[in-house]
């Protein structure tokens, strides 16, 4: 045990993930609201109210009322430290996420009560499963009309292949919901409809009372305690194990925009989810109890303060103490480097820290020294993997419209590319830059922002191409044929590595079965 056990300890890393508009943000908000960190929620979509959600702070978010790139977000809640990941739900900028989920111990899923399992939830319920990271699903919009509970239930486990445990259970819903019991506590949460403070709840032991029926009427009372038997019945006890390993997702209803049923999760929450695990590197598996330190990029974010156009790359903590001014070995350049201010956040606002420990999530300034996957660590040679960037699916040129800024353009594309958002690639046949990203929202993003934060305007020419391969091979010889063959479709990305622009799925195929000594990789990452 270190010295550090008992701070690791009280550690809860999570992201919160979903489909698109299940409510994600909002549910992170309140959160927020418990922990103290904001006094009053701010309404995601209102344009009424002018303070607008405090994880959503890029002025294209504020815009639209969506998520863009992924806020981390640190607070205190009793004797717990707890670091949130708000991630975009959009699917354009699913890989973000997936990055994310890499640097989280444990994940909380909101599902909304009327749409059920979308196609987006499936996904990444795919790579927590892969990873074996924890689940708690969190059904929301109950203060509207959506499908019957058991049925949703039923969903879940058929679309998210996980079995569940309902540990709080919804007391009818839409114009007529009446509260949540709360199986884990035993408690009888009534509903107040209430956006923007924290409501009180009836604490409520006995089901069997006939108390029950002054506080809900006779025909909910029965309902409630014919369901209860049923769940009861139906479902394996709660244990908390099987939680940690990944095999059932405890599932809890409310209403995040009312704050109902938020104060419940979290509660439940701190008292089952994991504190930070050991990760498996490339030479050890890293325990987060050790007392050297050491920690991996998983995001970098250009311009969080338009001000100073910096990089921040947000750096999780797999082990010991991180402390300021300490010298950090930089494993890629193998060189040791020292961080005079890195900071912890809430969303945007940031401030230095001292020390953070294994669990935490910091920012460390960036001046174009690191890239996503980046191995940080005490001294020890240490690599952690499973960050990749995956084949992009959509292709554009991206020209200069206005030669006055090509100099402001470069900086800007260099900078948001190394977010990982995007993909650059120069052709090496006529070294005009292409762009390819995983969806089409990234080229208004990217547009976007050259144009706000770097002062850039750039306009975008369609460009027809199936998919772009890493291509690495030991046959010196054949590589130079397939170069000279291919010339047109050869580009190299941001590391110099080749890639080959394949223009269609046949084309791909047979330069494959042509080139049987080419490897051809989808990731970035081999």
């Amino acid at each position: 045990m270190s010295q550090f056990s008992e701070e690791i300890r009280k550690r809860r890393t999570f992201a919160i993930i979903s489909h698109p508009d299940a409510g994600k943000t909002t549910l992170t908000e309140k959160l927020l609201l418990f922990g103290g960190a904001i006094h009053v929620a701010g309404a995601v979509k209102s344009n009424k109210i002018k303070k607008t959600a405090t994880s959503d702070w890029m002025e294209i978010e504020k815009q639209r009322g969506i998520s863009v790139a992924t806020s981390v977000m640190g607070f205190n809640y009793g004797d717990y430290k707890i670091n949130i990941l708000d991630t975009p739900g959009h699917q354009d900028f699913a890989e973000d996420t997936f990055r994310t989920l890499t640097a989280v111990d444990s994940v909380i899923i909101v599902i909304d009560v009327a749409k059920g399992v979308e196609a987006q939830t499936r996904k990444l319920m795919e790579v927590c499963r892969m990873r074996k990271t924890p689940v708690i699903v969190f059904i929301n919009k109950l203060d509207r009309d959506g499908k019957d509970p058991f049925d949703l239930l039923d969903e879940i486990e058929a679309e998210l292949h996980i079995h569940v445990r309902p540990l709080s259970w919804p007391i009818d819903m839409g114009q007529n919901f009446k509260g949540v019991y709360n199986i884990y506590e035993q408690k009888l949460n009534l509903y107040t409809p209430s956006k923007q403070y924290v409501t009180e709840n009836i604490e409520f032991k006995d089901i069997d009372s006939p108390e029950l029926e002054t506080h809900i009427g006779g025909p909910l009372a029965e309902k409630l305690r014919a369901d209860i038997e049923l769940i009861e019945g139906v479902y394996p006890e709660f244990d908390v194990d099987t939680y940690l390993k990944g095999d059932i997702a405890p599932v809890f209803f409310g209403s995040a925009l009312n704050n109902f049923g938020v104060k419940e999760i979290l509660d439940c929450f701190v008292q089952i989810a994991p504190s930070p695990r050991p990760v498996q590197a490339v030479e050890r598996v890293i325990d987060p109890d050790e007392d050297a330190f050491s920690g991996f990029v998983f995001k970098i974010h250009a311009n969080m303060d338009p001000n100073h156009r910096s990089c921040i790359a947000f750096v999780k903590i797999c082990s010991g103490r991180f402390e300021r001014n300490a010298n950090y070995k930089h494993i890629r350049f193998g060189k040791m480097m020292r961080f005079s201010s890195p900071t912890a956040f809430m969303a945007q606002k940031k401030e230095t820290v001292d020390e953070a420990f294994a669990g935490d999530i910091i920012g460390l300034p960036d001046t174009g020294n690191f890239k996503i996957g980046d191995s940080l660590s005490s001294g020890e040679e240490i690599h952690f993997k499973g960050l990749p960037s995956f084949s992009p699916e959509m292709f554009k040129y991206i020209e200069n419209a206005d030669p006055m800024k090509s100099k402001q353009l470069t900086k800007g594309i260099d900078q948001l590319m190394d977010e990982g958002v995007a993909q650059l690639f120069t052709n090496q046949f006529n070294g005009r830059k292409i762009i390819g990203t995983v969806g089409q929202l990234q080229f208004e993003v990217i547009q976007y922002r050259l144009l706000h934060e770097y002062g850039a305007q750039c306009k975008w020419e369609p460009l027809s191409l199936y998919k772009a391969c890493w291509i690495e091979s030991d046959n010196e010889e054949m590589l130079a044929n397939f170069k000279k063959r291919k010339a047109q479709y050869m580009a190299t990305d941001k590391e110099g590595r080749d890639v080959y622009l394949a223009d269609s799925s046949y084309v791909l195929m047979m330069a494959q079965q042509d080139f049987p000594d080419i490897k051809f990789h989808f990731t970035s990452e081999f």
